[in-house]
This record gives structure tokens, C-alpha cells and sequence, in this order.
């Protein structure tokens, strides 16, 4: 394990728990957890350097850093996304939410990720990436300045949140051979065969086809403009623009109509509400391309 690296990362992830005591509240119950976690860490890291792998430090740097992140996003939350500031700090937060992955890079080593880290770690780490960019988009695609001026931004923030929460979804798809198993429930199968191993498997499905949805409402008309100039410009051609449409309409569709298959079949006595996907559903299936 690099040790230079994962020293700078451990003090860095103190100076960020510092920060956050310091802005809010000293006992929140988050980072408690994650001063608690750091003491360990701190401790890890002064046993013998074949003690202290990668394998050891990771998962438990990776809480830390979800704790104290956590406290940090309903600060944002709460304050409804100031505009002065609010896009800089959530690009921050995904840079660090990235930091456990590019860890394992750096280490050099045969092992991937999802190896060291494990599936529940590495899911929660792109679903809190994708759904941070799902409400901060929520929030300022009501801003007239962002349907205006900033609509190519948007854009790409909503592209961020769709990769995030289709590659959280795909961890455990039913071709990967380590989850496949035999269920004597028939709704518990199903799920599974959907990728739905929890509730926020499904807010993720939602919240996917919901950006895509965003993507084509509030940025169908750059789309448009940019496609209608593109015929005549090697850097913007027609066809990549037009790819870009599919590709908002197509997962989106695919990721509602999960949403809808589920709720209404294997959970249908859970209640969840459906209402928004039709709608966003029909949007799509009739979508002129």
C-alpha cells in the first residue's frame, strides 16, 4: 500500500471532520461515527506495514468519508442549495465520494475495486454520487438561470447522475454468477431479477428515469439549436446530439418501466406510487426522435 498517499488521505479526511465540527453540529451522530472510525484508522495505520493493507484501510476510510460527506449534503439539503456556492461544493463532494476508487488505483495492485471494497460499500458510493446530483439538479432546474444560461451545465449534471445510478444498479445484475441462487418466493425472484435488493435500488431506477426525463424537458431545446447547427460542424455533429437524445430516452424508459414492473407486481402491497413514472413513461414512448 502506498503509504505516502494514504497518509495525505487520512489527513485530509481529519481536516474535513475538523471543518464540519466546527460549521455544525459537534455530537451529530455522524460524525461521532466517523471520528470513531478515524481513531481506528489512525491506529491501523501505525501497525506494521504488513498489517496495514489495503484491505484493512480501505473499508474503513470509505465509512468515514460517507459519514462525514453525509453531514456535509444535508447541510446543502437543508440550506436549499445556495446559489453563491452550491455547485462548487457538490463537485467537490463527488471528487471526494471518488477518492476510495482512485485509492485502489494507486495501489498498483491486480485488484479492482469492488474486490477491496465489497459490493455494499462501492453501491452506496455511486448511489450517494447519483442521487447528490439528483437533488441538487431537482432544486435548480426550477432556476430560471439554469434553463437559460446554464442549461449545457445542467445538462452535464444530469449525464453525471444517470452514469452514477446505472452503474450503482449494475453491481449486482442477475449475469453477475456470484448472486445467482435459487428463491422458493416468486416475488423475492423477481426482484432480484429486476436488480431491486433494496428500497434504494428502487429510488435509484425512479431517480434515473426521472434525470433523464429533466434531461430531455429542460435541455430538449439547446439539444434542438445545437443539432440544427451541428449538420455543418465537425465538432458538434447533428448525429452526436441525436445520440444523446436516445440515449436520455432509452435508459430512462428502460429504468421507469423497472420501476413501474416492480411496484405493481412484486411490491405491489407496499405502496409505492407509480403515477410519476406512467407519466414520465408516456413522455418517452412518445417522444418524437
Amino acid at each position: 500500500m502506498a503509504e505516502a498517499g494514504v497518509g495525505c488521505r487520512l489527513e485530509q479526511l481529519q481536516e474535513r471532520l475538523s471543518r464540519c465540527k466546527r460549521d455544525g453540529e459537534a455530537h451529530d451522530t455522524f460524525l461521532t461515527q466517523a471520528a470513531a472510525t478515524l481513531e481506528r484508522l489512525t491506529d491501523l495505520c501505525k501497525e506494521p506495514g504488513e498489517n496495514c493493507t489495503l484491505a484493512k484501510f480501505l473499508p474503513l476510510y470509505t465509512q468515514a468519508l460517507l459519514d462525514i460527506t453525509y453531514f456535509e449534503e444535508n447541510q446543502l439539503v437543508d440550506e436549499d442549495f445556495p446559489e453563491e456556492y452550491s455547485l462548487g461544493k457538490v463537485e467537490e463532494l463527488i471528487n471526494a465520494l471518488s477518492e476510495p476508487e482512485l485509492l485502489v488505483i494507486e495501489s498498483r495492485t491486480a485488484q479492482e475495486p469492488l474486490s477491496v471494497l465489497g459490493v455494499e460499500l462501492l453501491e452506496c458510493l455511486y448511489w450517494r454520487r447519483g442521487a447528490l446530483l439528483y437533488m441538487f439538479c431537482h432544486t435548480v432546474k426550477e432556476r430560471k438561470e439554469w434553463l437559460t444560461e446554464k442549461t449545457g451545465s445542467l445538462k452535464k449534471l444530469l449525464d453525471g447522475g444517470v452514469h452514477y445510478l446505472v452503474k450503482m444498479l449494475g453491481f449486482r445484475s442477475s449475469g453477475n454468477p456470484s448472486e445467482e441462487c435459487l428463491f422458493e418466493d416468486a416475488n423475492t425472484a423477481k426482484l432480484v431479477c429486476e436488480g431491486v435488493f433494496s428500497d434504494t435500488h428502487l429510488l435509484a431506477m425512479m431517480y434515473c428515469g426521472e434525470m433523464c426525463y429533466w434531461g430531455l424537458k429542460c435541455c430538449g431545446k439547446e439539444m434542438d439549436q445545437k443539432q440544427s447547427r451541428g449538420a455543418a460542424s465537425n465538432d458538434d455533429p447533428a448525429n452526436s446530439l441525436h445520440s444523446q437524445v436516445l440515449d436520455f430516452r432509452e435508459t430512462g424508459e428502460k429504468m421507469v418501466q423497472k420501476y413501474i414492473t416492480v411496484c405493481e407486481g412484486p411490491l405491489k402491497s407496499q405502496n409505492w406510487d407509480t403515477k410519476n413514472a406512467k407519466r414520465i413513461l408516456d413522455f418517452f414512448q412518445h417522444l418524437a426522435i
